[in-house]
C-alpha cells in the first residue's frame, strides 16, 4: 500500500518524533519513519493511530488512484511568495460527520454570491462556543436565520443579521445551530 503519511506530516509541519509522541499509545520516531517509507507494513490500526496523531482521517493517509494530490507550489509570507523548502502536498478538506453547507445566492456582509459555507452543527449545550461567530439557526416552517451570534441567555440566542441595517433578533430554544467554519470561494 502506498501511503501519504510523510506528505501529510510535512504539510502539518510535524517531526517524526512529534507524530510518534501523539500516537496512542506513544511509539518511536523510527517506527513512524519505517511506516512512512514502507520498510514496515502499514496496517489499518497503524493508519488510524497515525491519522489521529496528525488530526486527519485515515483515508487521507492512503494514496488513491482517483484522488489527485494538491502540491504546494509556493508559500506566501510577509516577504512575498517563496518556494517551499521541501516538496509537500495539501490535505484536501473533508467535512465532519453532521456538517452542513450554506450556499450564498446574494451577498451579505463579508460573503459574496457563489460562496459556499461549511457549518459545524452544534447541540444546545455547545452554543456558547459559537459566540461572536456567524451561525445558521433553524426557525419554524422550514425557515432559517443567518447572522452573528452576539449573545446567549439560558433559553434564548441573540443574533445580528449580516445585511446592513438589520435589527437584532432573539430566537428561543433552537434545537441546533450551524457555526460557519470554512469558506469556499471561487476566484474565477
Amino acid at each position: 500500500m502506498i501511503t501519504r503519511i510523510r506528505d501529510v506530516r510535512r504539510a502539518k509541519g510535524m517531526t517524526l518524533a512529534e507524530v510518534a509522541e501523539r500516537c496512542e499509545p506513544p511509539t518511536t520516531a523510527q517506527t513512524i519513519g519505517r511506516l512512512e517509507t514502507g520498510t514496515r507494513t502499514v496496517s489499518v490500526g497503524w493508519l488510524n493511530r497515525i491519522a489521529k496523531a496528525l488530526g486527519v482521517e485515515a483515508a487521507d493517509l492512503v494514496r488513491l488512484p482517483d484522488v489527485a494530490d494538491l502540491p504546494v507550489a509556493a508559500i506566501l509570507g510577509a516577504g512575498g511568495a517563496v518556494a517551499p523548502r521541501q516538496s509537500s502536498v495539501v490535505t484536501p478538506p473533508r467535512p465532519e460527520a453532521g456538517a452542513l453547507a450554506l450556499i450564498v445566492e446574494a451577498g451579505q456582509g463579508d460573503y459574496r454570491a457563489g460562496d459556499i459555507l461549511w457549518l459545524d452543527r452544534l447541540a444546545p449545550d455547545a452554543f456558547g462556543h459559537a459566540l461572536n461567530r456567524d451561525v445558521l439557526l433553524p426557525r419554524p416552517a422550514g425557515r432559517f436565520l443567518f447572522g452573528r451570534l452576539i449573545g446567549r441567555d439560558p433559553d434564548r440566542l441573540h443574533v445580528l443579521p449580516l445585511a446592513g441595517g438589520g435589527r437584532q433578533q432573539v430566537i428561543a430554544d433552537p434545537p441546533w445551530i450551524g457555526v460557519a467554519t470554512r469558506l469556499v470561494r471561487s476566484l474565477g
